[in-house]
């Protein structure tokens, strides 16, 4: 066995592990507890109908995304997601930047994530704190470590519940919504202001940030490419059959919840779910879709967590992280992976500020949707003849549309949270000065085609040996 084939063959994932399910599963886990909470405060923002128009947006900005990275996950099936298409696409440094960008939102969003759940355990259990936060961080990456296989079956029953709560909380509302409630907001006299659009055209590009909450993360489902039963047809199944039942769920929330509660309440609430639910008078149901709330939050803690670890198991493997972050255990599990970001996640979120570090992750994901969707563009230019077993409908057109709505998203996330933004260009060149002052003189292989090539010889040595 050669290095670079000993070097790969101790970082293997474990495949044949997902099938389409338990990716669309995953895809929803991502996302579910953007439902429940901080997708509202765009009405605070907009109005409901400056949101409803930011919401329309953003849902086609992740279907359009969905369906480009679902062609790219067929053809270029391996654990970086979007980080492997942008560096087939861009090459190295196109590939490390849009890894960076995916990192920034995943390792800023479970930090924020778990000052929510620790909100919510106050709430419901009177505690809170950095022992709450140190606890779920523990419990989940110790789950995560156990196996992939089990981290999945444990994710797709958390997740489950969470949707349950919504399902619930959709059938209760239906027959309590009154259309009047959704214009209570006050119109101001800002520009282009209605009773649709009280704060006016500004306030639809402050709520696009909002929005996106509805569907943040889904784009993490190639980052289980590795692990799939049959990653060309499982991965791009998985990821669209999650985007159709989100759009579904976040139909339901954003009509009904307002609708029911009252636009200008909801904007306000930090649990609009169970406020709109005692509204009608079902403060039962409110408890229990409150203590669910909880496992909506857990679920995207859950599977944010084994987002990071492949993505930076992928950088890692690749070198453009400290390599030893890509070695895993017998159980073929990236440890390392997943323990040390972490670490930095944990002391993220003592400092408490959760809607900050959301605003931050909102501005890496946009980051990485730009460069995922120049990706398919440039993968459609200049290597048209690569096996896709699933093509984009729309093609150039589709990731186009993608492509510009995240960059209005991005600037969205200015017109919201200047901080947030300015903090994130920093993180940027940060981590672009570690890429081009040290790392790129230590990557694996040349290209993705040669790290891909060995990866194979060392999963072919690995199964002889076997």
């Amino acid at each position: 066995m050669s290095d670079n084939q000993e070097y790969l063959a101790k970082r293997q994932l474990k495949g044949g592990t997902a099938g389409w399910i338990l990716l669309a599963g995953l895809g929803v886990s991502y996302v579910i507890s953007g439902d429940f909470a901080g997708w509202n405060f765009g009405i605070a923002e907009a109005g409901w109908g400056g949101f409803a128009i930011a919401a329309i947006l953003m849902a086609v900005m992740y279907l359009t995304l969905v369906l480009s990275l679902a062609e790219m996950s067929a053809a270029i099936p391996a654990a970086g997601g979007g980080y492997s298409f942008a560096r087939q696409a861009m090459g190295p440094a196109g590939g490390y930047l849009t890894g960076l960008a995916v990192l920034i939102e995943y390792a800023l969003a479970p930090a924020a994530i778990v000052i929510f759940i620790g909100s919510a355990v106050q709430e419901l259990l009177g505690f809170n704190g950095p022992w709450v936060y140190a606890m779920f961080y523990l419990v989940f990456v110790g789950i995560h470590l156990a196996g992939v296989g089990e981290a999945l079956k444990v994710m797709m029953v958390i997740s489950g519940l969470a949707v349950l709560a919504i399902i619930a909380t959709a059938v209760v509302l239906v027959a309590n919504f009154d259309a009047n409630n959704l214009y209570d907001v006050a119109v101001t006299d800002a520009a282009g202001a209605s009773e649709f659009l009280p704060l006016g055209w500004y306030g639809v590009w402050a709520a696009l940030p909002f929005a996106m909450w509805l569907f943040l993360a889904v784009e993490g489902v190639p980052l289980a490419a590795e692990e799939a039963k049959n990653p060309a047809k499982d991965v791009p199944k998985g990821i669209i059959g999650a985007m159709i039942f989100l759009l579904f769920t976040a139909l339901m929330v954003v009509v009904l919840v307002p609708g029911v509660g009252g636009a200008a309440a909801m904007g306000a609430s930090a649990v609009p779910l169970v406020d709109a639910l005692k509204v009608t008078g079902n403060e039962s149901l409110a408890t229990i879709v409150n203590i669910l709330g909880l496992a909506g939050l857990v679920a995207s803690f859950f599977s944010i967590i084994y987002g990071y670890s492949r993505l930076v198991f992928a950088l890692s493997r690749a070198g453009y992280l400290p390599r030893a972050l890509s070695i895993t255990t017998s159980r073929k599990v990236p440890a390392r992976a997943l323990i040390v970001p972490a670490i930095f996640g944990f002391i993220a979120s003592l400092s408490g500020e959760g809607d900050l570090m959301l605003a931050m992750a909102v501005v890496g994901a946009t980051v990485s949707y730009a460069l995922m969707a120049l990706s398919h563009i440039l993968l459609r230019i200049k290597q048209p003849e690569l096996a896709r077993p699933y093509k984009t409908p729309g093609g150039v057109v589709t990731s186009g549309i993608a492509l510009v709505l995240s960059l209005i998203a991005l600037t969205g996330v200015y017109a919201f949270d200047p901080r947030a933004f300015l903090f994130t260009v920093g993180l940027f060149v940060i981590g672009a000065a570690y890429y081009f002052g040290y790392s790129s003189k230590r990557l694996v292989a040349k290209n993705a085609e040669e790290e891909f090539a060995m990866l194979a010889a060392a999963e072919s040595d690995l199964s002889i040996a076997n």
